[in-house]
């Protein structure tokens, strides 16, 4: 899913759906990967703005645009992820901040944390 983020918001204009399922081709993603993340890649194709705004809300330090691009897939995708409510909020941070981690740095994975965890609070979901 992450791929499908980088890439889209790579390519300004292109719509969210057509790139992530050209990517998930390209990886060869199987139906059973892309029944469980087809439901938020559409709610963030949606919601994009919403998520966006919400998550500007708790960067208030920094504008979403100016984020690493690794770093903003992120947040968009635990932000959606929390929007969508079926995740723990804990597991949906815990899992950002491995991404982050894996590919960020420690230093993003402290950032996406604390974003994520404020977004959650923000949101009543924690």
């Amino acid at each position: 899913m992450l791929q499908g983020l980088y890439a889209w918001d790579l390519r300004a204009g292109e719509p969210l759906e057509r790139v992530t399922s050209q990517i998930w081709d390209d990886l060869a993603v199987t139906a059973d990967e892309r029944r469980v993340a087809g439901p938020l890649i559409r709610l963030l194709a949606q919601r994009r703005e919403e998520i966006d705004s919400d998550l500007a809300d708790v960067t208030t330090n920094w504008r979403l645009e100016r984020l690493a691009v690794v770093d903003r897939c992120i947040l968009r995708l635990g932000g959606a992820e929390l929007l969508q409510g079926t995740t723990p909020p804990r597991v949906v941070i815990q899992e950002a901040v491995h991404l982050a981690e894996r590919y960020g740095s420690v230093r993003s994975a402290k950032f996406v944390n604390g974003v994520l965890d404020a977004l959650a609070r923000r949101m009543g979901r924690m």
